[in-house]
């Protein structure tokens, strides 16, 4: 294959990948908590023995926006949102993660729990715990819980320490490998749940965008092959 060929087919690999990510941040439109993805494009300039430079473009780097989504109020005693900087610490069964994602409720035992059973931590990374029949839940904008005004525990809010280096898990979850803090300038909110902050209308212009690049990729390189084609013919001839 000639150099023109293997350039095409990195850019096209990459809009694959891209496809995918956009695909799936459409996808997650209505996931509460979910962080939109986004794809890197970088160029490779390379010098080649006799003749010009050769230029090959690829698309490896996903980015996440950690941009503030909207926030819904849903009237749930345990649903909660951040406003400002800052994740839900909660544990999974691989170790503790991250999550924007605050519909919560207490289980049989009583600890407060994810959607997906896992228990919600206080900022020292104990579990939460609500004792049953507790009445007049409520919660402070630091997190602190309390029922009839007695404060029983705290949500654990924090902010990862390296942040760019943080790993997407299981769509709305994080791991932050570099350790975490407190988040200092974060405020929860109760009976609120914050939105995926995907932007349809982007997402959806963008995937019209890929696909019309692709399919352009895909016809030179149609075109490619019925030109080498046609001369290996003729030469044969």
């Amino acid at each position: 294959m000639e150099n023109t060929g293997y350039t095409t087919l990195t850019r096209q690999a990459g809009l694959m990948r891209e496809m995918r990510i956009v695909a799936n941040n459409i996808a997650n439109t209505a996931t509460s908590g979910y962080r939109q993805e986004g794809l890197v494009f970088s160029e490779f300039v390379k010098a080649v023995d006799g003749g010009s430079s050769l230029s090959m473009g690829q698309g490896n780097v996903r980015h996440t926006s950690f941009q503030q989504g909207a926030l819904t109020q849903t009237g749930g005693t345990f649903d909660f949102a951040i406003e400002g900087e800052g994740f839900f610490l909660v544990e999974t069964p691989s170790g503790e993660r991250l999550t924007r994602s605050g519909a919560f409720s207490p289980n049989a035992e009583g600890d407060l729990v994810t959607f997906d059973g896992y228990r919600v931590l206080d900022a020292g990374g104990a579990p939460v715990f609500v004792p049953p029949g507790a009445a007049d839940v409520a919660v402070s904008s630091d997190g602190t819980i309390s029922s009839e005004g007695n404060p029983i525990g705290q949500i654990g809010v924090v902010q990862p320490l390296n942040a760019r280096e943080m790993i997407r898990e299981d769509g709305v979850m994080f791991r932050a490998d570099d350790g975490y803090e407190p988040a200092e300038n974060a405020r929860v909110l109760q009976r609120f749940v914050e939105n995926s902050n995907v932007d349809a209308i982007t997402q959806i212009t963008r995937m019209i965008e890929v696909q019309r690049a692709y399919e352009l990729g895909a016809s030179f390189l149609d075109a490619e092959d019925q030109r080498v084609r046609q001369a290996l013919k003729a030469l044969s001839q």
